[in-house]
């Protein structure tokens, strides 16, 4: 292929891109994205309960076919069961997001006025995406494996949805999760571990999670074999980090391991992934930022950990690595 075909390609992929971001659009503005989650519809009956004009309807239904968003069931068109994933945080399909990118890029903006309870809340209500990735994580730590605790007792801190976590306890039918969080992701954690039939050995605390008390009946204080903080530590600002992960520490007996699963930056330039990644935290948390591998480990050896690996998690489809550390015996 010359290099006028790759530039023409990526010329043609690019509008096709752009096509596409609008054809979703048009599809959530004229009502059709909702109508059709309510069930199937003919196009006809598409048209009269929206008062769409039918020509262009009929089109825009055959695109968003074509793009797998809708399905066709002989007359009748249906969602995909991607489109009907979509909850109430990303239904608008990252549009309130992207609109605050320019102001961000102008210097416009306070971003210490940014909530991240919004932004951890997101997370927890989409995290269910992560769930091949968790059991990859959990393989590659070994959790049930020979040389292993028996029974790990692991503390999820920030735990969102507890997605992660859950993937270990399945891997160790006697390992028991306690999950940090406030409100909102705490309820998400407590639905996905009834659903998966952990609720025996899954206790939660609202609570902040870098000053949660942990020492209940079933647990002192600092006795934890893994203290995990999952897709939360960068997305903090720095005296919030050392905080939680002091926190982590503290709560996990001697030669415990403390597990961080975040955005790290790779040794390559940044691939879109990413980068839109890293964007979504500048635009919608206080301080968060993807730290590279030398600062993530400075910061954990800062703390007095030892033993620190890494490994990125192929399974995730947002880059998302694995930095695991010892606490001293």
């Amino acid at each position: 292929m010359t290099s006028r075909d790759q530039t023409l390609n990526q010329y043609h992929e690019l509008m096709q891109i752009n096509a596409v971001s609008h054809l979703l659009r048009s599809a959530r503005e004229t009502g059709l994205m909702d109508q059709l989650r309510q069930g199937q519809h003919t196009a006809e009956q598409l048209c009269n309960t929206l008062s769409l004009s039918a020509e262009p309807t009929q089109l825009l239904l055959d695109a968003m076919t074509a793009i797998g968003i809708f399905e066709k069931y002989d007359e009748d068109y249906a969602l995909s069961q991607a489109a009907q994933l979509l909850c109430q945080y990303d239904k608008d399909l990252g549009d309130q997001r992207w609109q605050k990118l320019t102001a961000r890029v102008l210097g416009k903006g306070d971003r210490a006025a940014v909530s991240p309870t919004e932004y951890f809340d997101h997370v927890a209500a989409t995290q269910w995406a992560h769930t091949p990735a968790a059991m990859e994580a959990a393989e590659m730590l070994n959790i049930g494996g020979e040389g292993e605790v028996v029974g790990p007792k692991i503390l999820d801190l920030g735990c969102g949805s507890a997605v992660w976590s859950c993937a270990m306890a399945h891997r160790d039918a006697k390992a028991t999760i306690t999950a940090v969080d406030f409100p909102g992701p705490i309820a998400a954690a407590t639905t996905m571990a009834e659903s998966i039939g952990l609720t025996a050995r899954f206790t939660a605390i609202q609570a902040d999670p870098a000053s949660a008390e942990l020492a209940d009946e079933n647990h002192l204080p600092s006795d934890f074999d893994i203290a995990l903080i999952a897709q939360r530590l960068f997305a903090q600002q720095p005296a919030e980090q050392t905080a939680l992960l002091k926190r982590a520490i503290s709560a996990i007996r001697p030669g415990g391991r403390v597990i961080v699963i975040d955005l790290f930056r790779g040794p390559t330039k940044p691939n879109l992934t990413e980068a839109t990644e890293a964007l979504k935290l500048e635009m919608e948390t206080q301080g968060g930022a993807i730290k590279t591998l030398k600062e993530a480990e400075s910061l954990l050896v800062s703390e007095g950990l030892e033993q620190i690996k890494f490994t990125f998690i192929p399974a995730s489809r947002m880059g998302l690595g694995m930095m695991m550390a010892s606490k001293p015996e």
